[in-house]
């Protein structure tokens, strides 16, 4: 569990921010949020965290885009069943295309786009009751460390977006950053995301 939260939670953190940083108006909207319902705080805790609703949607957002395990855990069907047509024995090693289920347009409006309003006017969640939002899969195989793997997820986010302004190096423009992603069982980032990182806390007065 130690494990797979930390690896997850830190390939999470990457795309999180290659996201924002692609998206300079989602940036710019979910760090006025956090400065100004979080005040003026040198560390933010899980409490304060629970008042941005909108930093909860870029959460949701950027696991729907960029969910940890692309294809989840396998799992082993017990007794044999007939999807679609298609009859699965018993024993069968089954792979959940979560990705594809992230994207899938009769789902979602514009499933490309990074669009964290998309989470303001409806209840669709990540914990396993939503189907069409299974970062962490569902039912009673639903990956165990997902509790610790958002608080963390939360905390390290937040303020890293509170106490630091982010800019990309000279000459570099947004369309500059890439997605590409590493073969494996957990997506992370292929190149790395290179930034600048401006500290916010000694402006204060």
């Amino acid at each position: 569990m130690l494990v797979a939260a930390t690896d997850t939670t830190a390939a999470t953190t990457v795309w999180a921010m290659t996201a924002l940083l692609k998206n300079p108006r989602v940036m710019k909207k979910v760090q006025e949020e956090i400065r100004t319902l979080g005040g003026k705080k040198d560390f933010l805790d899980e409490d304060d965290i629970q008042k941005f609703p909108y930093f909860k949607a870029v959460i949701k957002e950027t696991l729907r885009l960029y969910l940890p395990a692309p294809l989840l855990m396998q799992r082993e069907t017990n007794e044999a069943c007939i999807i679609d047509g298609y009859e699965i024995p018993a024993k069968t090693i089954v792979y959940v295309n979560a990705w594809a289920i992230h994207r899938d347009p009769k789902a979602w409006k514009d499933p490309d786009e990074f669009l964290p309003e998309r989470f303001l006017d409806n209840t669709i969640d990540f914990r396993g009751q939503d189907f069409e939002l299974i970062p962490f899969g569902a039912g009673r195989r639903i990956c165990p460390g997902m509790p610790m793997a958002i608080a963390s997820l939360d905390l390290i986010l937040a303020n890293l977006l509170n106490s630091f302004d982010w800019e990309l190096p000279a000459g570099m423009t947004k369309e500059d950053i890439d997605t590409e992603m590493l073969p494996g069982l957990t997506q992370h980032k292929k190149n790395p995301l290179y930034v600048l990182a401006k500290s916010r806390i000694q402006n204060y007065d």
